[in-house]
């Protein structure tokens, strides 16, 4: 049994997809969608708090006028402050177990390249969500930490993390990052270039959903060794009537191309960036992915052919990060370089 009190410190992967909340003895506590249902005009959540999460992702595309379902995250920052306070208060709620008066010390994961100001923004969004004490990580530490990369050791290391909003690459090495370079383009963008595609291509309106479920279904990064085709339901963009269509993994693929070559040129930049005797270390120990973008098939062949370094997918990358915010509440003083924190609320 595990060893849960009423002072447990928790572990938030904040995404722009998805939120996942770890502690150290329970690991992996909730994972749900980073949405949340208001009616239109207010910030008030519907169903009295239950419009959050899974039950709020269900009604993207779907919800009547008076209500709207948002995605208060945008590239890795608040885009809705008050929105994303509700939303962590009611995760942090639920990982409690509806322990409501009790406030936990979190480490939170947030992307690398946010600026000092987003990085309050997220502090004080924690705070008033019920936090203790918030400390904030880079999202590529807490997922190298996660998987069990040796950060603390002379060898070089690198992990690339493709998340929703941004994909975050690094260079780990002696405890610190030696290069971390940051790109806004991640799973949204591949989503969006699926529905950019189908428009242009098939005169088909397909939702974030649906671009969605095609790529995680027939989506690739390197041709399939049995190339696949789904059948896709939509609106006619000519006369606004739904209608059906078949598509195929190729043209999936092609429609991935452009934010694929983004998070590509990121990965040559750090390694470019890179001391030599590091480059060196990283054709031995090679690349790790780690993000639900690393689920999207042969992005480890790709990115190993363009790179000429051995590159792997993590055993269950969609956890990595949050799995790593947990291992930092292991021993929050020796791994106090590695964060940024708040001041104590009482």
């Amino acid at each position: 049994m595990g060893r849960f009190s009423l002072t447990e410190d928790l572990g938030i992967d904040l995404g722009t997809a998805n939120t996942l909340v770890a502690s150290r003895d329970r690991g992996i506590i909730l994972n749900e969608p980073t949405v949340v249902a208001v009616y239109k005009g207010t910030n008030e959540v519907i169903l009295d708090g239950m419009g959050v999460g899974l039950e709020a992702y269900k009604m993207l595309g779907k919800t009547p006028q008076n209500i709207i379902a948002v995605r208060p995250m945008k590239g890795g920052v608040i885009a809705d402050f008050e929105i994303t306070e509700k939303l962590l208060r009611y995760f942090l709620r639920k990982a409690q177990q509806g322990k409501a008066w009790v406030k936990p010390r979190v480490v939170i994961a947030v992307p690398s390249g946010i600026t000092t100001v987003e990085k309050r923004a997220v502090i004080n969004s924690a705070e008033r969500a019920g936090a203790r004490k918030v400390y904030l990580v880079d999202e590529p530490m807490a997922g190298a930490l996660g998987i069990g990369l040796p950060i603390t050791e002379a060898k070089g290391s690198m992990v690339v993390d493709i998340g929703g909003g941004t994909a975050e690459v690094a260079i780990l090495a002696l405890g610190g990052p030696v290069v971390v370079t940051s790109v806004k383009v991640a799973g949204d963008d591949l989503d969006e270039g699926i529905v950019a595609y189908l428009r242009k291509k098939h005169n088909l309106q397909v939702g974030p959903q649906t671009a969605e479920e095609i790529k995680k279904t027939i989506g690739s990064a390197m041709p399939l060794e049995q190339e696949r085709s789904m059948e896709v339901a939509g609106r006619d963009t000519l006369n606004l009537m739904p209608r059906k269509t078949v598509i195929t993994s190729e043209e999936i693929r092609e429609a991935l191309q452009e934010p694929l070559r983004v998070i590509n040129r990121a990965v040559l930049d750090a390694l470019e960036a890179a001391p030599p005797e590091i480059g060196a270390d990283l054709i031995e120990t090679g690349i790790v992915i780690v993000g639900g973008g690393a689920l999207l098939p042969g992005i480890d062949r790709y990115l190993s052919k363009s790179t000429g370094i051995p590159a792997s997918i993590s055993e269950d990358p969609l956890t990595a990060v949050a799995r790593g915010t947990a291992r930092f509440l292991e021993d929050l003083d020796l791994y106090s370089s590695f964060l940024s924190e708040g001041d104590e609320v009482g």
